[in-house]
């Protein structure tokens, strides 16, 4: 089993930023991606981002592209998500997910272990 707990978020104006952290322990060798969903109320869990713990390989949302960066510190096991050029609708709780295979990363049916999530509000 994979433990994750997100850090990071808060409240923040439309167009400021933010970084996510998400810290990773227990069985880490069984990982091979790891994403980043968000959830905003009222609609479903929705994939922003994720990459390949290996070799660094990315895959983002469409909705985010330029605007987040998902990258990773193999050596902390640490998975982060930078946020720049934050919109209203970027508000919703952000989950970090641990899966073993590096395909249909964009379906929350592929990641297996879940954070607890962090609350993400771009509000003027």
């Amino acid at each position: 089993q994979v433990q994750l707990v997100e850090s990071g978020g808060g409240l923040v104006r439309p167009g400021g930023s933010l970084r996510l952290s998400c810290a990773a322990s227990g069985r880490t060798f069984s990982w091979y991606v790891l994403g980043w969903f968000r959830q905003a109320p009222g609609k479903e869990r929705e994939f922003v981002a994720a990459v390949k713990w290996t070799d660094g390989t990315t895959d983002y949302a469409d909705s985010v592209k330029g605007r987040f960066t998902v990258s990773r510190d193999n050596a902390k096991n640490t998975l982060y998500l930078q946020m720049n050029s934050l919109k209203p609708e970027d508000t919703a709780v952000y989950y970090c997910a641990a899966g073993t295979a590096y395909r249909s990363v964009w379906r929350a049916e592929s990641y297996g272990s879940w954070g607890q999530g962090t609350q993400v509000t771009v509000s003027s």
